[in-house]
């Protein structure tokens, strides 16, 4: 199953609290991250600004970034 990558730019991350927001490309609501998925692709931290891609996740009935990987 091929599952479509979205690419967006990282609004805020705060590793404090464990979480932060994506705003996407192609627009839209702001997409929810969490630290477990950037630890789960190795990132160490997301800084504001970075380009990342990503899949839309299910996560306990809410949508969120998973499958993360930095865009150059």
């Amino acid at each position: 199953m091929n599952t479509l990558r979205s690419c967006g730019v990282v609004k805020w991350f705060n590793p404090e609290k464990g979480f932060g927001f994506i705003t996407p490309d192609q627009g839209g609501a702001d997409i929810f991250v969490h630290i477990t998925e950037v630890n789960r692709a190795k990132l160490g931290t997301l800084s504001e600004g970075q380009r990342v891609s990503y899949e839309i996740v299910n996560n306990r009935g809410r949508s969120s970034a998973g499958e993360l990987a930095l865009e150059s």
